[in-house]
């Protein structure tokens, strides 16, 4: 009987905490503007200007729902796209030679599981199988905020799965992220942590973005931040924006 009492009290908790995240993941979606108005969304584009190491970088952003996209910045007169995605290849402007480069098919294929998040990844989370967790209450910068974790498809990385796993913390207020936290893998900073600040929420055709990112490790100083001046929806797109220069194509080793 006391065992059977300690796994009522188990069970309630359980479902006290799964309904609590999904208030307040339904809250999140529905302040920023909806589930249906945000599942209407086919392309988003802006205009930014990026600060980093004391540049002023113009900054010109589309991404589109079936996963392509491109983001092209003038530095020093000089135009350089980097993350462009025609649906299949996955290239940069190499800022040496400014010559494209095609990504390798672990980074191209890490990249494809970005697809599903347009927007947000907690539009229909459950159908794409993450998996959600209301951490606990914790105060960022003065601000009380729900920490929740989400964990997504794993990563490959140097050939072994990893798991992706992304903390989110949404103002206890407003319901929308103000901090976002996940672990760096790869690259010079591995082991560290990615941390992105949201802030200056504005609306546009009903739906509410962060018009102010701040990028950085967690804890050290440096990063860049990015400050949206124009953004629209639904665009019309030339295909052509997203194709790799054949004549100037190389294989990013």
């Amino acid at each position: 009987m006391r065992h059977l009492v300690f796994l009522l009290i188990g069970l309630i908790s359980f479902n006290a905490q799964a309904q609590t995240t999904g208030e307040i993941i339904d809250n999140y979606l529905e302040n920023i503007g909806g589930k249906e108005a945000i599942s209407k969304i086919e392309g988003m584009t802006f205009q930014a200007n990026m600060k980093m190491q004391g540049m002023d970088i113009p900054i010109y952003f589309i991404q589109l729902k079936d996963g392509r996209q491109m983001s092209e910045a003038t530095v020093q007169g000089q135009s350089i796209k980097q993350g462009v995605f025609d649906g299949s290849v996955l290239w940069n402007t190499n800022i040496m030679t400014k010559k494209a480069e095609a990504s390798d098919t672990e980074t191209t294929e890490n990249f494809k599981l970005e697809i599903n998040d347009f927007i947000t990844p907690f539009l229909n989370y459950n159908e794409k199988g993450y998996q959600v967790e209301l951490v606990g209450k914790e105060t960022i910068e003065g601000t009380e905020t729900f920490k929740i974790k989400l964990t997504k498809e794993p990563v490959t990385v140097d050939g072994k799965e990893e798991p992706s796993i992304v903390f989110y913390y949404f103002d206890t207020e407003n319901f929308v992220p103000i901090v976002v936290e996940s672990n760096i893998s790869m690259g010079p900073a591995k082991g560290k942590v990615s941390q992105t600040k949201l802030s200056d929420y504005q609306e546009v055709d009903g739906i509410y973005f962060p018009f102010s990112t701040e990028v950085g490790v967690k804890g050290l100083p440096g990063g860049q931040t990015i400050t949206l001046q124009s953004l629209s929806l639904n665009p019309e797109v030339d295909d052509a924006i997203f194709k790799m220069p054949e004549e100037e194509a190389t294989s990013d080793k």
